[in-house]
């Protein structure tokens, strides 16, 4: 009777051990297939401002240095990326003379850069979540 029951629930463990190891496979084949893009130039997936043509640009050196296009201003950063988090770490803006317009897009793009919390790819696009979603465009030229 114990030989039974022990067979019964080796037969058992066998399909549930296969369904564990085939999601543990899928979910690390998905991570090694949305890895950051390093050395990449994205573009904000927004529509100029109004009198320009000028569009926010994210250049994320390959060790995770940054040089950030705002409207107007400029701002060197670094980003720390672990798994799908990611942690932006802004330096001192530039300042250019902006319109106030400019000027508050400019601070509130920052702020939102500053909230992102995770990252993931979306076709060719770099999503940041937090406290806003931006959307990176990777630069096709």
């Amino acid at each position: 009777m114990k030989l039974r029951r022990a067979r019964s629930w080796f037969d058992c463990s066998i399909p549930v051990a296969a369904v564990g190891a085939t999601i543990f496979l899928c979910l690390a084949l998905n991570a090694l297939a949305q890895s950051f893009p390093f050395g990449s130039e994205l573009v904000l997936d927004a529509d100029p401002m109004r009198g320009s043509k000028k569009i926010p640009v994210l250049d994320i050196g390959p060790n995770g240095t940054a040089e950030i296009e705002l409207w107007c201003n400029s701002v060197k950063a670094q980003l720390v990326v672990a798994t799908n988090t990611i942690t932006i770490i802004t330096g001192e803006m530039s300042t250019r003379q902006c319109t106030p317009e400019r000027a508050r897009a400019d601070e509130e793009l920052l702020a939102a850069l500053n909230q992102a919390t995770n990252w993931r790819m979306e076709n060719s696009a770099l999503v940041l979540t937090g406290g806003a979603t931006l959307r990176f465009r990777v630069q096709t030229n």
